[in-house]
């Protein structure tokens, strides 16, 4: 029998084998999917692993902090760090389904250019899933974090709201207790007289520096004694027309005044330039608001200034009540002016053997409604935002936290969000006990420009 038909019939198959296309889509696949399944599988675990890495940064942080206060107020010693660095790094490590262990080391030492200093060195050791297949079983991970303290002091402004519409859904109770504890926080990072200093500025359409300041160089009377005087013909109540009809005006003693002042002259109300009485634009107007006068029982407590005095500043959180219409802009300018040093506050020098964080905190629970010159929201917010703009550029650098306390379903504040110093930096509140946490919360981000390098 002839071999030729044979050799024939395999040939068929080999030329039809070579050409059938369903064959060769599967064996390419089947090549294919091994690389491909392990690039997916590698995306997989070097996600969890940068997950697991970012929670071991920010318990990291957070140790650091809280050793940096503990170190700082003597509650623990040198030899202690290692231990507490482990122990507070167990308590707040939120990752220990992915890196069930961690290991910390922290490195102290004693004195820098920058003060003292603690390094805390997290390592853990990923345990891979997928990417063991292509023999990688494991992944380490590792990250660091450094605190300084000593060498940097902070002074803090809190500026809060004492307008008619914080006497409901007790939000002017539950924003004394918030302020009085930020005072006790902030106070406890002190080690020494000078490390904290706390200034309030309680504000409504106007603030009160205090009547006793009637004789300073820096206060603007010409619209105070326009109004604020007798004419030699009573018939006559203001200067312009007084003066008008030919008689004589004689202004009240500056005595008389009840501390209250309004805003500035433009651009002046958005600059916490010195002001100097050649120049009478950057003086402050006196102003004769009904609501700073002390026998008013809705009174607007006068300005503290900066102070490490915390049972008196505390004292005065206490006395605040509501009154009179929101005007954010002036209250903004002061607490900045109460960082400054000269008139009208005379912040005290600043150490140059010392860095400084200066900040604001500066509590709403309304939208503007009246200024000097405005009766509108939209043009007292474009006067408050270049406010906000001027301070943030200045080079000591201010970081201002914005809180709206709205419980009456007003819009979300535009301008509070544009003056803050990140998103991060405003807060909405919507319910009057949140308060409290919320100043927690900016009372812990303060701590950290406080220690934190």
């Amino acid at each position: 029998m002839s071999r030729l038909p044979l050799v024939r019939r395999l040939g068929r198959q080999l030329a039809r084998f070579a050409v059938a296309e369903q064959g060769n889509i599967a064996v390419i696949f089947a090549i294919a999917l091994v690389p491909v399944l392990s690039f997916v599988g590698a995306a997989v675990d070097y996600s969890r692993a940068a997950q697991a890495r970012s929670s071991m940064q920010s318990a990291l942080d957070s140790t650091a902090l809280m050793l940096s206060r503990d170190l700082s107020s003597g509650t623990i010693t040198t030899s202690q760090i290692s231990t507490k660095a482990q122990s507070y790094f167990d308590a707040l490590f939120t990752g220990t389904k992915t890196l069930p262990s961690v290991s910390v080391a922290a490195t102290y030492t004693a004195s820098t250019s920058i003060g003292s200093t603690i390094q805390l060195t997290g390592t853990g050791t990923y345990t891979t899933s997928f990417m063991k297949i292509a023999g990688f079983p494991t992944l380490d991970i590792g990250t660091t974090s450094t605190s300084a303290w000593g060498l940097t002091r902070m002074r803090v402004a809190l500026v809060l709201d004492v307008t008619g519409s914080m006497a409901y859904d007790d939000k002017m109770p539950a924003m004394q207790t918030a302020a009085k504890n930020l005072v006790d926080q902030l106070s406890a990072l002190a080690k020494t007289n000078g490390d904290v200093y706390i200034s309030i500025v309680p504000f409504s359409k106007d603030v009160n520096v205090g009547s006793t300041n009637y004789d300073k160089s820096w206060i603007d009377w010409s619209d105070w004694e326009a109004v604020n005087g007798s004419c030699s013909d009573n018939w006559y109540k203001q200067q312009s027309s007084c003066v008008g009809a030919g008689k004589t005006w004689t202004p009240k003693s500056h005595n008389k005044w009840t501390g209250c002042i309004t805003d500035r002259d433009q651009d002046y109300d958005t600059k916490n330039t010195t002001p100097v009485s050649s120049n009478s634009a950057t003086l402050f107007p006196a102003d004769q608001y009904s609501y700073c006068n002390s026998g008013n029982s809705a009174y607007i407590q006068p300005i503290m200034p900066l102070s490490y005095d915390w049972a008196t500043l505390k004292s005065l959180i206490d006395k605040l009540v509501p009154t009179g219409n929101t005007n954010q802009g002036i209250g903004l300018a002061w607490g900045w002016m109460t960082l400054s040093t000269g008139d009208p506050m005379n912040a005290p020098a600043k150490d140059t053997n010392y860095t400084y964080k200066d900040a604001i905190v500066l509590l709403s629970d309304g939208l503007n409604t009246q200024n000097r010159w405005y009766s509108g929201a939209s043009q007292i917010d474009a006067r408050q935002k270049i406010l906000c703009d001027n301070a943030k550029a200045q080079p000591n650098n201010i970081t201002i936290y914005t809180v709206q306390v709205n419980t009456g379903g007003d819009p979300t504040s535009s301008v509070l969000q544009y003056c803050a110093s990140g998103s991060d930096k405003f807060y909405l509140v919507t319910s009057a006990s949140q308060t409290v946490s919320v100043f927690k919360d900016i009372g812990t981000s303060l701590s950290k420009l406080r220690v934190a390098r």
